[in-house]
């Protein structure tokens, strides 16, 4: 009698679902754990390839004949160009000077306080750099880099080409050239070599690392 009582509760329950055991969640945390590993490596590869092509780019020279050339805003102080600014403006007018393109398009808008914006700045600083106002467009609204490629696109929309030499400081060159071509535009980068963000190391990485941030942003999320 005694045997057939242990039996019973077997037989009154003939489906009982046997409790997960330790060893399979153990399995399945350690699946979690790597498949986050996975990841976050894929994303420290992703962004070390991303700041190597920003470093890289800006190495680059690839100026040649074009519709425009393009120059960048930056801060203007009072009406006059900030060192950065000036360089890209000086850099500019060599370019031009060059023949290699008919006109320089400034870009630049106004900043918080500014009376004044900082494409007209760099209008006044070429044309005492001996470039005819004929041969200068203005591009004074966008407050971005995308707004201003947009904006810029659109001014060189009856050109018979869409090319354009991209002048701004070497960190900004690959960000710059995605931008531009998502805005239908054809870029030849030029980075001036002469502003004083390059010749200061801490500030090279700073705005590098900055880049290479932003770079994969503007691949993934910027359209027309």
């Amino acid at each position: 009698m005694s045997e057939l009582a242990a039996a019973a509760p077997r037989l009154t329950h003939p489906h009982r679902v046997v409790p997960t055991t330790g060893p399979s969640r153990g399995r399945t945390r350690r699946w979690w754990i790597t498949g986050i590993r996975v990841i976050l490596l894929l994303a420290f590869g992703a962004w070390v390839a991303s700041l190597a092509a920003v470093w890289l780019w800006g190495r680059r020279d690839a100026a040649r004949p074009a519709s425009a050339i393009v120059v960048l805003g930056a801060a203007q102080y009072a009406g006059r160009p900030s060192p950065v600014l000036r360089a890209r403006l000086d850099h500019a007018v060599l370019l031009w000077e060059r023949r290699l393109a008919p006109r320089l398009v400034l870009t630049g808008g106004m900043g918080d306080g500014d009376t004044t914006s900082e494409a007209a700045v760099g209008r006044r600083y070429v044309m005492k750099r001996g470039v005819p106002d004929s041969a200068i467009l203005i591009e004074a609204q966008g407050r971005t880099t995308s707004e201003s490629m947009r904006r810029v696109a659109g001014m060189m929309a009856s050109q018979p080409s869409r090319g354009v030499i991209l002048v701004s400081d070497p960190f900004h060159m690959l960000r710059l050239a995605i931008l531009a071509r998502r805005h239908g535009l054809v870029p030849y980068t030029s980075p001036t070599r002469t502003s004083p963000i390059s010749a200061n190391r801490s500030e090279v990485w700073r705005y590098s690392l900055g880049e290479s941030l932003k770079v994969p942003l503007a691949l993934v999320f910027e359209t027309r």
